[in-house]
């Protein structure tokens, strides 16, 4: 196999970035008044340590924006994993925003709510809610934020896999009645990135219209590496695009590569990310507007 060093220099000087990086980004709440049936529960803090943050009861999203000379017009909404107990905000939030940015893509890392952590909350209600309405308020922002509209993804760790899960499959058309327009908008996805990605919420049939995927996971992996299997073979059957990696050796919760590990199939599996999002043409310049 031939190697392309270059491309592994940018890649460690990716994450060497983002694993220093102090870029303080833009927070906006999903809702203005707090979620929905939920708005006594806004100003409840969050609990925030180390590598994690738990207790969102006001979901919202972090936004870093690309300089806008590198600014391709592509974006992408990050769901870190953590069990719904927790997020695990700073390897698998942070920094991959950063690590697009470096690519010149839009990053929003989404707060959704735990139901593992509070059981209030439910997988298929409300943390399909807050993805879907995170989705939607992307859109709402594209031409303030550079975005292309038709090239908005998705990106899942763990859990997190499990929260693309609950809009990548379905029609994601908006209300046109809702009184809040943002509620009117597309929540589907354009693409969906799906990096050790929980059982919860596969399809047993996928959708002909479902978002072309990027699937990577451990061989090593108990949890995980099944359903990037599982969810190749059914896109293969529904004839849509799929690419898909099974890294040998490596277990879960590998993020981005440089997590104390010391296999390079591990270290540089950005590179892979990075191919397909090339050749998927989801790099290329924005389109200019007259």
């Amino acid at each position: 196999m031939r190697i392309n060093y270059p491309l592994l220099v940018f890649i460690g000087v990716c994450m060497a970035s983002a694993a220093i990086a102090q870029d303080t980004p833009q927070v906006i709440h999903l809702w203005p008044n707090g979620a929905p049936g939920y708005e006594s529960r806004r100003n409840e803090p969050e609990i925030a340590k180390d590598y994690y943050v738990k207790n969102i009861h006001n979901p919202s999203i972090a936004v870093y924006l690309p300089p806008k000379e590198k600014a391709t017009g592509a974006a992408v909404v990050i769901c870190p994993g953590g069990g719904f107990r927790l997020l695990v905000y700073n390897g698998e939030g942070r920094d991959p925003a950063l690590f697009l940015n470096k690519l010149g893509i839009a990053a929003i890392v989404l707060k959704y709510r735990l139901f593992r952590e509070d059981s209030t909350y439910s997988l298929e209600k409300e943390v399909r809610q807050d993805a879907y309405r995170a989705m939607r308020l992307v859109r709402s922002r594209a031409a303030a934020w550079n975005i292309d509209t038709a090239r908005i993804g998705i990106w899942g760790f763990s859990a997190g896999g499990e929260v693309v899960a609950q809009v990548a499959y379905a029609p994601g058309k908006g209300d046109p009645k809702a009184p809040d327009p943002i509620d009117r908008l597309n929540g589907k996805p354009n693409f969906q990135i799906l990096v050790y990605p929980g059982p919860l919420g596969i399809p047993d049939v996928v959708p002909a219209d479902a978002p072309p995927a990027f699937l990577i996971a451990g061989n090593d992996d108990d949890c995980c590496a099944v359903p990037v299997v599982s969810l190749l073979e059914r896109y293969r059957q529904a004839k849509v695009s799929v690419e898909a990696h099974i890294i040998a050796g490596a277990k879960h919760a590998f993020n981005m590569g440089y997590r104390d590990n010391n296999q390079l199939n591990v270290k540089v599996w950005p590179q892979l990310l990075f191919n397909w999002l090339q050749d998927s043409n989801l790099l290329r310049p924005k389109p200019a507007t007259h």
